[in-house]
């Protein structure tokens, strides 16, 4: 699924050749990238910034920059310790669209027996053989749902989870809902219904629970499987469960049998930022800099919610999905734009404004993944993949909860 767009210029009627538009000439192996026509002038604007941010990194990575003036970090945060492996359950899971494996690792934790996964994105594909070795993976051509009959997969399959792709309802995918070829909600409820599992788990952006959208969860989601399956619908915040991110997610539980679903309670919060009074029974969620290990300057807070690099008009190195994000890193005075490959070449590439420069472990981390989690690709490509992932412990708390309904 590849774009690849031609230097096209469409000149405008009487307009100099300066405000031509020109097509996209970057070729993408992303199926979620959105190519936006610019004039010549933008074009030429954003190629001047890349060359000298490249030109910059460059020579900070050959020793001819500015002098590093942070420390490699060590973080004080570690995501695994949300997520206890629990014992098995001897429940089998199948993953479609698995990303980076965000539901897929919180599953497993959770005691779940992780048969295969299903992700159209090579890149990913390979992230997740390299993390499930002994998984079934279907990668690229391979893992594009809409090929698969998945009535092969009945009876070995107990609970089906995924995370179709949420740009077709984000803000930054421009929310055009079943107008976009990118909306698979109808492959994931088509496979849940050839393969009739116990369960099903279904994952996305907050914004699909809104009355923007509630005709469509109706007639695409909960009318389809509401024969067959006992559905809640349920938006939980990372940061109420540990992770240090501000980040809310919709999830769908589906149960096949009424007392499973009478049984099964949404998970409840287990931390908290902020004021450590409000409940003496939660753990207190640490902030950015604290879960980076970075020196205290008395500023601190959650991290803005984490932009997949893969959405949007072009790829991209930054993880800022706002301006208000971009207000919350520079208090904190972190630089989201720019994240180097690792924490060496982070401390080597001093950012203009000398912020503390993130790298994929960093984000890896602050998304709830550990920090060695092997994403596969182009830094830019690692970073979409995170970005796009259910943070595993929230996965995590999900599963935990559905297997307790499962297996009372």
């Amino acid at each position: 699924m590849a774009n690849r767009n031609t230097h096209q210029m469409i000149p405008v009627d009487g307009a100099p050749e300066d405000d031509a538009v020109v097509a996209s000439r970057i070729p993408s192996t992303s199926p979620f990238h959105q190519p936006r026509s610019l004039t010549t002038a933008e074009r030429d604007r954003f190629r001047l910034i890349a060359t000298e941010s490249r030109n910059a990194r460059r020579s900070a990575l050959e020793g001819n920059g500015p002098a590093p003036i942070h420390e490699i970090n060590v973080p004080n945060f570690d995501p695994i310790a949300l997520m206890p492996q629990l014992d098995s359950t001897g429940l089998r899971t199948l993953s479609l669209f698995s990303g980076g494996g965000g539901l897929d690792l919180g599953f497993e934790r959770a005691g779940f027996a992780h048969v295969a996964s299903y992700e159209i994105m090579e890149e990913a594909g390979l992230t997740l053989s390299q993390a499930f070795p002994e998984c079934k993976v279907y990668g690229g051509e391979k893992g594009d749902v809409r090929n698969i009959d998945f009535k092969e997969w009945r009876g070995l399959i107990d609970v089906v989870h995924g995370g179709p792709p949420c740009q077709p309802f984000s803000n930054a995918g421009r929310q055009k809902g079943h107008l976009d070829e990118r909306d698979m909600w109808p492959e994931f409820v088509r496979a849940v219904k050839e393969i009739k599992p116990m369960a099903f788990i279904g994952e996305n952006v907050p914004a699909l629970g809104s009355t923007k959208f509630s005709e469509y969860v109706s007639e695409n989601i909960t009318k389809p499987l509401s024969r067959h399956y006992h559905i809640s619908q349920i938006v939980l915040q990372a940061s109420d469960f540990g992770i240090p991110q501000v980040r809310r997610r919709i999830f769908f539980v589906g149960f096949r049998n009424k007392k499973n679903a009478n049984r099964w309670k949404r998970p409840e919060p287990t931390h908290s930022w902020g004021d450590a009074t409000l409940s003496k029974a939660l753990l207190r969620c640490v902030g950015l800099r604290e879960a980076l290990g970075l020196p205290d300057i008395g500023k601190d807070d959650l991290s803005p919610t984490i932009r997949s690099s893969l959405t949007g008009p072009r790829h991209t190195t930054s993880i800022l999905n706002s301006v208000a994000a971009q207000k919350k890193f520079e208090y904190m005075e972190i630089w989201p734009n720019g994240v180097a490959p690792n924490r060496e070449a982070a401390r080597a590439f001093v950012a203009k404004n000398q912020h503390f420069r993130l790298s994929v472990p960093d984000v890896s981390l602050i998304q709830g993944f550990p920090e060695d989690w092997p994403f596969a690709g182009a830094t830019y490509m690692k970073l979409g993949q995170i970005g796009n992932a259910v943070p595993p412990p929230l996965a995590y708390k999900v599963a935990s909860s559905v297997a307790a309904a499962l297996i009372k």
